[in-house]
């Protein structure tokens, strides 16, 4: 999801963006637990110490994602790798 934030737009659009970024960020703790380790240009982690992470996402958030992935599809340049996030975002299609 990170990928498909804007990086211009309203200051409203922009603060809420900011937000969503720190949220799907790594926290302290998660780094101290995951183990990263960084192998070319991946950053991998200890599979005993994944974990899942929710992470609320407000009305504006949503909306945000999900007219990026819009406007992508529209330009025929969505990727393969958002298919699963379109459905998240746009499960009506």
């Amino acid at each position: 999801m990170l990928n498909v934030l804007p990086r211009e737009g309203d200051i409203t659009t922009l603060r809420v963006v900011r937000q969503l970024r720190e949220a799907l960020s790594f926290s302290e703790e998660e780094h101290a637990t995951l183990n990263f380790v960084t192998e070319g240009n991946e950053l991998k982690w200890s599979p005993e110490a994944s974990q899942e992470a929710e992470i609320a996402l407000g009305k504006k958030a949503s909306d945000v994602v999900a007219e990026v992935l819009k406007k992508l599809s529209d330009n025929k340049t969505l990727h393969e790798d958002y298919v699963s996030l379109w459905d998240k975002f746009n499960p009506e299609t």
